[in-house]
């Protein structure tokens, strides 16, 4: 029996809410798609949560109702647009937004405030995807490695083909499928977050559009192997990150120690660090991959996706759009498929991803 589900995701770019409708049969199908901007004092104050400061508490919970009535304004517009009711959406499966993520430390934080979605909306939501994996010892990301491998797992028809699917949002992951093994994925470092702070401070533009001004400069050496030799690129997954590691700041701090160079020559320089990482980690984790689709919104960055291209001159590197799938939209549609699992008592996880103790069924239910 087919059912309709809503997915909401706000990922670390910030740049607004993506809202996925689909239809879950056999297979997850995109049906209809809504996007919310994100208003610029919210962005500034979910951003200004992801670092420390006074009255956090008080902060978050002013945040949380702003996002989750932004997030409930988009879900109704999206079903007046497809002349869907409320009853005729089994749930809506929302990630929330992050504004902490310290597996390490036994812990992440989404906002998001479940109870009030399902107040506004009139439908059922699930929600807190990451803390039950965390719980079992896993790191709570990437979550969506099951939903790319049941989106993605024969698209060229061969069972023998080795693939990835890399999504590229404020930060890179990647979800490894091999027909010998059972997926794996983790993430592989900054995306898109650098490279938009960089951009921010130095133009005061919120993204570099289809990578233009990076692609104007020229890689500098030295910054980049000073920017590779943090801890982090060493270690093998499973492991996951996020703006605690990755930042403005961290950037700031490997300048310091060098010469001054041209903001575009930096810009260029973290274009090279995205796709080197993100290499380097399919090369040793997965070291034959036949096909290396590409989805997030690092999937416009043209400069990045030829780059991408070069490192893997043995791999056919696209775009999730070569199967149908906007590469804008996968992971909405992934949490709709999370709360999918959840209402059927599926597990989620993947302790291959992960390293959680085991299969978890992920998400807490609030009724409509």
């Amino acid at each position: 029996m087919a059912f309709y589900y809503i997915g909401v995701m706000s990922g670390t770019s910030l740049d607004g809410l993506d809202i996925a409708l689909i239809e879950q049969d056999s297979r997850p199908t995109l049906l209809a798609t809504h996007y919310i901007p994100m208003p610029d004092d919210l962005r500034a104050e979910l951003l200004g949560l992801c670092a420390s400061g006074p009255d956090e508490l008080a902060r978050a919970a002013i945040a949380e109702q702003k996002w989750v009535r932004l997030a409930a304004q988009g879900v109704l517009a999206l079903l007046e647009q497809e002349n869907l009711s409320a009853g005729e959406i089994r749930a809506i499966g929302s990630h929330g937004q992050t504004v902490r993520h310290e597996p390490g430390r036994g812990f992440t934080i989404q906002i998001g405030n479940p109870s009030l979605l399902a107040e506004l909306t009139e439908i059922t939501v699930v929600s807190d995807f990451r803390r039950r994996d965390i719980a079992a010892g896993g790191q709570g990301a990437p979550l969506v490695p099951a939903f790319h491998e049941a989106l993605f797992d024969k698209p060229l028809g061969s069972a023998q083909d080795h693939r990835a699917v890399l999504n590229i949002g404020g930060f890179s992951n990647l979800s490894l499928i091999d027909p010998d093994r059972p997926v794996s994925g983790f993430d592989c470092g900054p995306g898109n977050v650098l490279l938009d702070a960089w951009i921010q401070a130095q133009r005061g533009e919120n993204y570099d559009r289809d990578g233009a001004w990076g692609a104007s400069g020229k890689v500098e050496p030295t910054l980049l192997k000073s920017l590779l030799s943090d801890p982090y690129f060493l270690t093998q997954g499973p492991k996951s990150t996020g703006r605690e590691v990755f930042n403005l700041g961290w950037l700031q701090h490997h300048l310091f120690q060098l010469p001054t160079f041209p903001p575009e020559n930096i810009q260029a320089t973290l274009v090279e660090l995205t796709a080197l990482t993100i290499t380097q980690s399919l090369q040793k984790a997965q070291p034959i991959t036949d096909e290396l689709l590409i989805c997030g919104g690092g999937a416009h960055n043209v400069a990045l996706m030829a780059r991408l291209a070069d490192l893997l001159p043995a791999t056919k590197v696209s775009s999730t759009a070569l199967y149908n799938v906007d590469p804008d939209w996968v992971e909405a549609m992934a949490f709709a498929w999370l709360a999918h699992c959840c209402l059927e008592g599926v597990p989620a996880n993947r302790p291959s991803v992960t390293g959680a103790r085991g299969l978890r069924v992920l998400g807490a239910i609030y009724p409509a």
